[in-house]
């Protein structure tokens, strides 16, 4: 008895050690992630590159947001109405909004957000054109006033890609060419600027003052409920050694494991591969209309006869089974889908595209390719883009960096031998380019379009028509111009789509069905 009682004190005091002592603070629970990149700028509205867009949902709320079945739901908007005429929109906050700062979000930051996001975003500056004022009635409630009805306003304030992040007044007053040198929002994490190392980390914490929405959550609407103290976003840009740390118990997720590695993930009891983005992405060749010699309509059309989209998805993506190819400019599958203008592309004919280079002047001036070397889903594509043209009769000098540098290089309108660049290639999720709203890549309005600075007035004209056109049927036959046009004048080539899986230590569950990555809703076991 003396013995089992002796045994039993030791198993006790055992438990007592393993147990917080009283008054002291328990462990904070700590997300470690592997993104698709590492984070070195941090303005989510100077910049469309997707690491950026999600370091945005983590500090920042927006006023709508799509949710899991890519509907419409108000976020920071508690209701709405619109007059009889469809002109006057009044939005209301929801009570409890306060920014990290411990200052209350009034429709005076709304505003000034906005009007930022409208000078940069593509859909914003179709929505600012069609207003004739944006008013604060008080400091919960704001006025949009259309000129004239339109379909547009809902789809642009919630965009799930350049959507118009909340600022306070005084981090939107900064111009929308300069970067914000503030990051105060007021989302469900706080960012930690003393702790973020580009190359290293990027911390953030869980905001104990945010009030979510009593839905559950849902894409990136409903109840944004922070169920971990605090999220590493850890710089691994080797993926083999991401999914050795995985493995071990290093890191917690892995956002987007390179495709060959599924099967290795696959046979670790402790790991699990799932879909949180059941939609996929389209890959996204992009030529830079300032300069020769892609400023000739003849050269661009030469690409989309010399790519062709089976050479980059087998040599990225590989399987078949998570990729497709898709002559359709709006994505196969989507309501838009239709393979007008693209049918003879796409083929590798590099006689019809020396032809057209002919045509077009090409003088064998060396082409700037940006090679982006630390995003495995494009690591391999530029390297194939390269020898794809050099066969059609381009001389290419392909230039190698990481992708922050590629973001930061592909804002610059420089000439390709003093900086600049001639053809990048990116992606874009398959939702965002659902329609001509939705891509913007498709925008034309010189240089006020994303980078690349496209300008026809003719696909403006198309894209404003399919904005305000309210019959589906219609709207189907202003796409099938859209696409003839650009097949004239390109603006980019679209490589076919694919899809990814995200890998996940098992005691980790909860991340939401979206198109963007988000760690709201997640939770560590």
């Amino acid at each position: 008895m003396a013995r089992r009682r002796a045994m039993g004190w030791l198993a006790a005091a055992a438990v007592a050690l393993m147990l917080p002592a009283a008054g002291e603070a328990q462990q904070p629970k700590t997300l470690r992630v592997v993104m698709h990149s590492d984070l070195k700028i941090l303005d989510p509205i100077w910049t469309s590159a997707f690491i950026v867009r999600n370091h945005g949902y983590m500090v920042y709320d927006t006023l709508f947001a799509l949710d899991g079945d890519l509907k419409v739901k108000p976020q920071m908007v508690e209701t709405w109405s619109v007059t009889p005429d469809n002109l006057t929109w009044t939005f209301t906050l929801r009570d409890g909004l306060e920014f990290h700062d411990g200052q209350p979000v009034t429709t005076e930051d709304v505003l000034a957000s906005l009007k930022r996001w409208a000078v940069r975003d593509s859909v914003g500056q179709i929505l600012w054109g069609k207003l004739s004022d944006a008013k604060a009635v008080d400091a919960k409630t704001f006025q949009l006033v259309l000129k004239a009805p339109t379909g547009v306003m809902l789809q642009a304030l919630s965009k799930p890609s350049g959507n118009p992040f909340i600022m306070p007044k005084r981090v939107a007053e900064t111009s929308p060419n300069d970067q914000i040198k503030e990051f105060i929002g007021s989302g469900p994490f706080i960012f930690k600027a003393d702790e973020w190392k580009p190359g290293d980390k990027t911390v953030y914490v869980k905001n104990p003052k945010y009030k979510p929405r009593p839905e559950p959550a849902s894409g990136l609407a409903g109840g944004k409920i922070a169920k971990v103290d605090r999220v590493e976003w850890i710089a691994m840009p080797d993926q083999q050694t991401a999914v050795s740390a995985l493995q071990a118990g290093e890191i917690d997720i892995i956002e987007a494991p390179q495709h060959d590695l599924y099967p290795l993930l696959k046979k670790d009891r402790n790991a699990e591969l799932i879909n949180p983005s059941k939609w996929g992405s389209q890959y996204i060749y992009r030529f830079n209309q300032l300069h020769k010699p892609f400023d000739n309509a003849k050269n661009r059309q030469a690409m989309l006869y010399a790519l062709n989209q089976k050479d980059f998805l087998d040599g990225v993506i590989g399987d078949p089974q998570f990729y497709q190819v898709c002559k359709a400019m709006f994505i196969c599958g989507g309501p838009y889908e239709t393979t007008v203008g693209f049918a003879d592309k796409y083929e590798s004919d590099f006689a019809k595209a020396k032809q057209l280079l002919a045509e077009g002047g090409y003088d064998n001036t060396p082409v700037v390719l940006l090679h982006s070397t630390d995003l495995y889903a494009l690591a391999n594509m530029a390297p194939i883009a390269k020898a794809l043209m050099e066969k059609a009769g381009m001389k290419v000098d392909m230039q190698s960096m990481d992708w922050q540098t590629l973001v930061a290089r592909r804002a610059k309108k420089d000439a390709p031998d003093k900086g600049g660049w001639n053809v990048l290639i990116t992606s874009t999720s398959a939702p965002d380019a659902l329609d001509p709203l939705a891509l913007g890549f498709i925008v034309a309005t010189c240089d006020k379009a994303p980078f690349g600075w496209p300008c026809d007035e003719e696909l403006v004209r198309l894209r404003s028509a399919f904005a305000n056109e309210p019959d589906e049927a219609k709207r189907k036959e202003i796409v099938e111009k859209i696409q003839l046009r650009a097949a004239e004048v390109p603006t980019h080539a679209f490589l076919g789509q694919y899809t990814s899986a995200m890998a996940r230590r098992k005691n980790v569950t909860g991340n939401v069905i979206s198109p963007v990555t988000v760690f709201w809703n997640v939770e560590k076991r």
